[in-house]
């Protein structure tokens, strides 16, 4: 087993990985437990010990989820379009426009947003292809395995720790980042990460020991990029370390909607099946039979047996049923609209996004039903920003292009448009747009193209110009003008469609 060196630089990086490891460990619970209402994989909370007791087996994971669409319905608003690396810059950066595509981050950003809404953080990390050490790969880490410690002073990240389990070769591992240095540890005979427990402090080390996988040449490695290669997405703050999950007010709403429905399923079980009333006679009783199964005896019967088989037994004879109307179910339902409108309400989230319910409403009902949700997609938006500048920046230092790396930190990221608007609307708009002089590609971006769709559509463009200038500079100041109206109020591309043309 190779021992760790007793050198100094050793041991601050053992006791930072441990530091860094212990605080990671603390919030495990709190991402588990976020990650497990997401995935609908939480226990129903009931209102009595009565309840639970009669009822508990048999709405076993049993989950009505909200919190998926609640976190959805943002995530896919926010998607990275690329970075303009200088102010004057016309279109975004190319080569890192390519290289967001290559390490496939379009489905890995998307992921890591919907991680930070629900567990309040995601991470990247960013390092040079082992195949190719010119093209960069980005891993999105989640925040159960991850951490980046921070200067108190300046916000700036330090160190940052990777830290995971392998059950199969029985093996807990740890990457600790540095800006100078990347040092791996190992040590056996763990169990799986989120039900770890810290083991008794044997010696200073806690078992751990180098890790030298095949290719690393030295231990531990010098890091080439000179960054902390480690990005932490966070969702909101209140000027501290803890961010906030989208879904953490949800949780309390969610459990309750659960229950209702539970009440719900358990009211129609009872009205749907026919109930039994016996008056005027003994409790039935249960003989008890010994080991040969001769009676010897007889016990009552066990009343949780009679309201399982819908009976009411009244010994007495001249016992009278006074009140058996059926059960109003509406009441169950109604209960569970209003805690999804309050919902709705808490989070931001469009009513009808939730309850599925739709009127005949025209487009600018819809948009503005919309808007507390396009305000918060723009807030998850800035929050989001400063990590997707330090991921652009890390993949510009694998490239080699330190003038891009430094520029990436204070570029602007491209991002979709967050507003939903009908086909018709967006036309329009940007019809108008274009006649009172906006440049026809920024109008393709507004339209909704990535950038390398853009020149695409650029490079057709001028070929249909150069095809037919004169046919292509009459459509253009047909554009410019706008379409003329006759005197009965028609314009001329309406009546145009009315005749046939």
């Amino acid at each position: 087993m190779p021992e760790l060196p007793a050198d100094p630089a050793t041991r601050d990086a053992l006791a930072t990985m441990q530091r860094l490891a212990s605080e990671l460990r603390l919030r495990q619970p709190a991402i588990q437990r976020r990650m497990d209402y997401y995935r609908g994989q939480h226990p129903l909370v009931y209102a009595s010990d009565e309840f639970a007791h009669y009822m508990g087996d048999r709405f076993a994971g049993f989950s009505d989820n909200w919190c998926p669409p609640v976190v959805q319905t943002v995530a896919e608003r926010i998607d990275v379009r690329g970075i303009r690396l200088d102010d004057d810059a016309v279109r975004p950066d190319e080569d890192l426009a390519r290289a967001w595509r290559r390490a496939d981050c379009e489905r890995g950003f998307s992921e890591a947003v919907t991680v930070m809404l629900a567990a309040a953080r995601s991470y990247a990390l960013v390092w040079a292809d082992p195949d190719d050490e010119t093209e960069p790969v980005v891993t999105w880490e989640r925040p159960d395995q991850a951490i980046v410690a921070y200067r108190p002073e300046t916000g700036r990240p330090v160190s940052a720790l990777k830290l995971w389990a392998d059950e199969d070769a029985g093996y807990e591992y740890a990457t600790l980042y540095t800006r100078d240095t990347v040092w791996k540890f190992q040590r056996p005979g763990v169990a799986q990460l989120v039900r770890y427990e810290p083991r008794p402090a044997v010696d200073p080390t806690g078992g751990w020991e180098p890790r030298q996988p095949p290719g690393d040449d030295t231990w531990p490695i010098p890091n080439p990029m000179g960054m902390i290669p480690l990005v932490e997405l966070r969702n909101q703050t209140l000027l501290d370390d803890a961010p906030i999950s989208d879904i953490d007010g949800v949780i309390a709403m969610q459990d309750a909607i659960n229950l209702v429905w539970a009440y719900l399923m358990n009211a129609l079980d009872y009205a749907t099946l026919p109930q039994r009333v016996v008056t005027g006679a003994d409790m039935p009783k249960v003989p008890v039979l010994d080991a040969t199964g001769q009676p010897v005896g007889e016990r009552p019967l066990d009343l949780d047996t009679l309201v399982q088989e819908r009976i009411l037994w009244i010994p007495d004879a001249d016992a009278r049923t006074a009140e058996w109307s059926a059960a109003r179910l509406d009441v169950f339902s109604a209960v569970i609209e209003r805690a999804i409108e309050h919902i709705a309400a808490q989070t931001r989230t469009p009513p009808h996004y939730l309850i599925g319910k739709l009127v005949n409403l025209s487009a600018e009902a819809l948009t503005a039903a919309d808007a507390g949700q396009v305000s918060k997609a723009g807030e998850r938006i800035t929050y989001a920003t400063p990590g997707v500048r330090r991921v652009f920046a890390l993949m510009a230092k694998v490239l080699g292009d330190d003038r891009k790396a430094s520029a990436a930190l204070s570029g602007q990221v491209v991002w979709k448009d967050i507003q939903y608007r009908s086909l018709a609307q967006l036309v329009d708009a940007l019809v108008k747009l274009r006649q009172i002089g906006m440049p026809l590609e920024w109008v393709m971006e507004q339209y909704g193209l990535e950038p390398h769709e853009v020149q695409r559509v650029t490079r057709m463009r001028d070929e249909e110009l150069a095809a037919d200038p004169i046919g292509a500079i009459a459509a253009e100041m047909g554009r410019a003008t706008g379409p003329t109206t006759t005197p009965t109020g028609q314009t001329d591309t309406e009546i145009a469609a009315v005749d046939g043309v």
